[in-house]
């Protein structure tokens, strides 16, 4: 318990002013949450700001067109936090009436939500005695008890669940979930934690065996799929062409330069060829109408939590309007292409013609 207090007594003392954490509002607190996975707060507080300023509660998002929130999402990456954004929040405000229910078995119910971000609500919102176990908490249990289970494996999650469960009791919920993960931000840190400064150092083990660096253990990830993208800049008088994805991949919904996937990289001298053979179907009228030109602009590597994305650009201007056959592809005028919900790969091309 002594060792509860101490990280406690230290956050009062030293915690950071974020603008969730001066509020009970469940909807602000979910949607800090959700945009602070995989994200750093740096980052996020932008983003924060701007849903704050554009919906300033559940029944605004709730009324949102979904390409409007993954417009504002743009830059944040990992999309489907954003299309279940929208997701929950016409869940809450129909069946709910607007309010986040406050129990665990009801809130796990909604898109989007998991274990961690669930008892971030309960406990933030509510005051309700659940640990929140997010990767700074993870580091810090695995070093105050030397613990070398990988926290990256599901079946680890329970151990440190009953070790919080039992530092939660008799203490402030929300006060705890936040000392636990600013400790670990602020000070527990991944390389070089600053143990002279911690309030905790006298009883962690790691600190005491010198093997701070060695935690948290983290089981050997899977290889990125690798895979090649060749992205085609079709451009006709002003404006240039998108097309919207809808296959439940990546970026689902974001709009992109049409593309061709292959199975390997492609020489760019084929890439002509691979165009007429495996398109002329679906683009057999740009193929006949005027396209020429066809010309190499640059390469990128974009990469995933589980992706590599390898893309090439390339560019075709049209002599003629062409009439696709492909699904969603769209005509742009070059100043609008701001108001398309983009992946930052192609909005980062975008920008530098």
């Amino acid at each position: 318990m002594q060792n509860v207090l101490e990280i406690v007594t230290w956050y009062k003392n030293n915690l950071r002013d974020l603008p969730w954490r001066s509020t009970n509002d469940p909807y602000k607190i979910w949607l800090s949450e959700i945009i602070l996975q995989q994200t750093q707060v740096n980052q996020g507080l932008k983003y924060y700001y701007a849903f704050i300023e554009q919906y300033p509660d559940i029944q605004s998002l709730a009324n949102a067109d979904e390409q409007e929130v993954l417009k504002l999402w743009q830059g944040l990456g990992y999309y489907s936090r954003a299309r279940n954004l929208l997701k929950t929040a016409k869940l809450v405000a129909d069946k709910y009436h607007g309010i986040f229910p406050n129990s665990m078995e009801e809130i796990l119910k909604l898109p989007g939500i998991g274990q961690y971000t669930a008892s971030a609500i309960l406990s933030f919102a509510y005051n309700l005695p659940y640990p929140a176990l997010d990767g700074n908490v993870f580091r810090v249990i695995s070093r105050l008890y030397n613990i070398r289970l990988p926290i990256n494996e599901q079946k680890n999650r329970s151990v440190f669940l009953d070790i919080l469960n039992e530092m939660i009791q008799g203490v402030d919920p929300a006060q705890f979930n936040n000392a636990m993960m600013e400790l670990g931000a602020m000070v527990c840190k991944p390389d070089n934690p600053k143990c002279d400064i911690c309030p905790v150092s006298t009883f962690c083990q790691a600190k005491e065996l010198g093997c701070a660096s060695q935690l948290p253990v983290k089981a050997a990830k899977a290889a990125k799929k690798k895979r090649y993208f060749n992205f085609f800049y079709i451009k006709y008088q002003d404006g240039f062409y998108l097309i919207k994805r809808n296959e439940s991949d990546i970026w689902q919904n974001l709009f992109q330069l049409p593309m061709i996937e292959t199975n390997t990289e492609v020489d760019i001298s084929d890439v002509f060829t691979m165009l007429q053979e495996v398109v002329q179907l679906l683009w057999k009228e740009l193929l006949v109408s005027g396209a020429h030109d066809l010309c190499y602009l640059n390469s990128k590597k974009h990469l995933l939590t589980h992706q590599e994305i390898n893309a090439r650009f390339f560019e075709i201007n049209m002599k003629e309007k062409p009439t696709f056959k492909l699904e969603n592809c769209i005509w742009v005028n070059a100043d609008s292409k701001q108001n398309y919900p983009l992946p930052i790969l192609i909005e980062k091309f975008l920008l530098s013609l």
